[in-house]
């Protein structure tokens, strides 16, 4: 129908002549009305419409069927207005029948979702009754309690063992707590809070302490065996096993070890721990910012929990283990306070008696915990805490040392972990000496427990290259080599899988070993052939590979100085000695660092020579204090140039130009001042010093000498540095006289109360000397 210019006038188009009498237009029509029926039984949505249409229309026939089946469709405008257009009344019931059936699988579609939704809630709410049901018939015949008589009951059985140990303030607060609980709803905020309150109350070890022993021969045997050197730390926790022994109890003490990384600070607190037979619990504070981590969250915040020290309680379930505290150096501090300062109670004997935290808000007597802490460094610790601790310096091993600790620990357990047997491998000590010196030169001995893993597997791929397949056995797999690792962690060695294929098979005929050790070998490293019988001896000659694989003899391996570079590749350290006699102006410097004693040479040389124009030019990344130690150097050297050769105006003349090596490196302290001024002298004077000679040493403006720290790291650097002659402070006497002989050895050390002493000493050959 199409409206023109005159809005009565239209023009009409009629449907096209149909026989009604038609079979397909009646199976249509038909199909339509069941289609509709089937809509109409799965959705009340269309019943109004069909009732208002049925009242209105009498004349019911295929036109009219077919407009009614798209209107009650739900198709969308388009679709119906196709239907409408249509003018042959077969495609219009088409049409109709097509938007009728998809409107039927939409229905149905969603009479199953609403099923499924309907089962589902009449199912819970069915399983719901039927357990309260159940509740009840159980609480009528006395089977069953509710919930919080059962918490209640689990709480006061817990603290019944315990109510002759616990405290009779921590009692009171369990019973109110405990009558609260009763008074809750179960489905209540604070009732969760209430029965985690009550589990962390009830589960920690009120009064319940282990038996310690007190065998001082025991616990010297089991320091020994976990770990070698550490002297001080061993002889401190014998001490402590004495008094105990004597007063027959123990207290808590804090002990801190000091020391560079890698010397076995943490691995020894496990070790004190089963010497003492105490429960072991470590907690790091490295970074950490947030005092409730140690003091613990109020109840009132969601998610609340207890502080460390709690935890530490709840997991060992005694009150008096021995609490690891590791690197307490580097405590951070955020908007939630300080973590320090929360230490402070901790760390007390006199406050931590009634330790009080946050969560708990009891007192909590933790005067029978042994405190160990560890740190790199003491001075970045705050002093109130460092004063309520006993520092032990554990300085870095020597080379003896290290060699002592590769062979008896670290390659006894890494090959163990790797799972090869000692028959099939040598790693002599040329190569270890050669490991320590060129590869491992830090003070601990972590970085060397790594290299001697790294030549293990490596060896390792080479046997399995080479046929052998050792039976795995207990010792070989999952060994636990933490407690007897000197490296500072706790470290487990499971089975490595080679995954670095790159290894020549080359290496393998370079570690040949002579012909009497490879016969006596032989044995125990060829892969064992199966008896043969009279069957077999036929089917030999059919696979001669197989046969020349199954008897070849597989070869030692051998690891030496001449093919370590095959294992860890080219050396990282070259030596630190850079001259064999310091020339002009050159003095050999002894520093300290956290990875323990290094050599520092001081370097100078005369720029630019004015007369009245003398100046000091420093560079060599210098920290303020050694920028103030050579200023006074410089002072100082023109006071004793001008007492030695009144005649000479070299400082005064002179511009001066002073490096400190390497450029790279930051430096600071004042244990260089001695040194500089050596060096200064050595180049106005002309002289160089005495050969193999070093020194250290703070110096005042009055030329007096003050004592300086590090003396056992850095006599070890001299001797690596094969330095024959030392001066130390008068002052560092004692703490000289206390190194082990073997560090000592060998050297000509000298104690200086001033520098005129230093200086004949350095520029004069017939000065005294002490022979240590």
């Amino acid at each position: 129908m199409q409206v023109e210019e005159d809005p009565l006038t239209v023009k009409v188009d009629h449907l096209k002549p149909y026989n009604k009498d038609d079979d397909v237009i009646k199976a249509t029509s038909f199909e339509v009305i069941s289609t509709l029926r089937e809509v109409l039984r799965t959705s009340s949505l269309w019943k109004d419409h069909v009732q208002t249409y049925t009242q209105h229309i009498g004349d019911f026939n295929y036109q009219r069927l077919a407009d009614f089946g798209a209107a009650i469709s739900g198709a969308n405008k388009l679709l119906c207005q196709e239907v409408l257009e249509e003018l042959d009344v077969y495609k219009r019931l088409k049409f109709t029948l097509e938007l009728v059936k998809k409107e039927m699988e939409i229905s149905k579609l969603q009479q199953s979702i609403a099923k499924a939704i309907e089962e589902k809630i009449s199912g819970d709410q069915r399983r719901y009754l039927l357990n309260e049901q159940l509740k009840a018939i159980k609480k009528e015949l006395g089977l069953e309690t509710d919930d919080k008589t059962a918490l209640s009951a689990k709480f006061r059985e817990r603290i019944e063992s315990k109510k002759d140990r616990c405290p009779s303030h921590v009692l009171q607060v369990i019973e109110e707590e405990l009558t609260k609980l009763q008074l809750l709803e179960a489905s209540s905020s604070e009732f969760s809070v209430t029965r985690n309150y009550l589990d962390w109350l009830t589960v920690l070890p009120w009064g319940n302490y282990s038996d310690e022993n007190f065998d001082v021969h025991r616990a010297q045997k089991i320091l020994d065996e976990d770990h070698y050197g550490l002297s001080d730390v061993k002889e401190r926790i014998l001490e402590f096993i004495a008094v105990g022994k004597l007063r027959g109890t123990s207290q808590g003490k804090i002990i801190c070890l000091s020391g560079p990384p890698g010397v076995g600070k943490t691995s020894i607190g496990r070790s004190i721990a089963r010497a003492l037979n105490r429960q072991f619990y470590r907690f790091s504070v490295g970074g950490l910012a947030d005092v409730a981590e140690i003091k613990g969250h109020r109840r009132t915040y969601v998610g609340a929990m207890p502080g460390k020290m709690v935890q530490c309680l709840k997991s060992v379930g005694t009150a008096n283990p021995l609490v690891l505290i590791d690197e307490i150096d580097k405590l951070g501090k955020g908007h939630s306070g300080d973590p320090a300062s929360a230490l402070l109670e901790l760390l007390d004997p006199e406050q931590n008696v009634n330790f009080l935290d946050h969560y708990l808000d009891v007192p909590i007597d933790l005067s029978k915990v042994l405190f160990v802490c560890t740190a790199n460094v003491i001075e970045t610790i705050p002093n109130p805490l460092l004063d309520r601790m006993e520092i032990i310096a554990i300085a870095g091993y020597i080379t003896d040392e290290k060699m002592h600790i590769a062979r008896d620990y670290l390659e006894k357990n890494t090959r163990q972990a790797c799972g090869i047997k000692p028959e099939q491998v040598e790693v002599t000590d040329a190569a270890l000496l050669a490991l320590i010196e060129n590869y491992c030169r830090e003070a601990g001995v972590r970085n060397l427990q790594k290299h001697i893993e790294k030549i293990y597997r490596k060896i390792a791929l080479q046997l399995v290259r080479q046929g052998v397949s050792n039976e795995p056995d207990q010792e070989s797999l999952g060994v636990t080599v933490n407690e007897e690792s000197n490296s500072g962690d706790s470290i487990t060695a499971k089975d490595e899988i080679v995954k670095d294929p790159a290894v020549e098979d080359a290496s393998v005929a370079n570690n040949v070993t002579n012909p009497a050790s490879e016969e006596a070998n032989e044995v125990n490293l060829t892969t064992e052939a199966p008896k043969e019988d009279s069957t077999s001896k036929g089917n030999k000659k059919t696979d001669g590979v197989a046969e020349d694989a199954a008897d070849k003899a597989t070869e030692k391996v051998v690891v030496d100085s001449s093919n370590l570079g095959d294992f860890v590749g080219k050396p990282v350290f070259q030596a630190e000695r850079i001259y064999e006699q310091t020339p002009v102006g050159v003095v050999m410097g002894l520093a300290w660092t956290a990875m323990g004693g290094s050599t520092l040479y001081i370097e100078t040389t005369k720029v630019e020579e004015r007369e009245g124009k003398g100046d000091l030019v420093l560079t060599g990344q210098l920290g303020d204090v050694m920028k103030e130690s050579a200023q006074i150097a410089h002072t100082v050297g023109r006071t004793v140039l001008l007492e030695k050769e009144p005649d000479n105006h070299f400082f005064a003349n002179s511009k001066v130009h002073l490096h400190v090596p390497a450029g790279s490196t930051p430096k600071d302290g004042p244990s260089a001042g001695c040194t500089m001024i050596t060096s200064m002298l050595s180049l106005a004077m002309g002289k160089p010093v005495k050969k193999d000679l070093a020194m250290t040493g703070e110096v005042t403006l009055t030329g007096r000498i003050l004592p300086i720290g590090g003396v056992k790291e850095k006599t070890i650097a001299a001797r690596r540095s094969a330095i024959k002659t030392l001066i130390f402070p008068a002052a560092n006497k004692r703490d000289f006289d206390e190194l082990a002989s073997n560090v000592k050895e060998g050297l000509e050390v000298h104690f200086v109360d001033t520098y005129s002493e230093i200086y004949d000493l350095a520029f004069q050959s017939d000065a005294g000397t002490e022979m240590i």
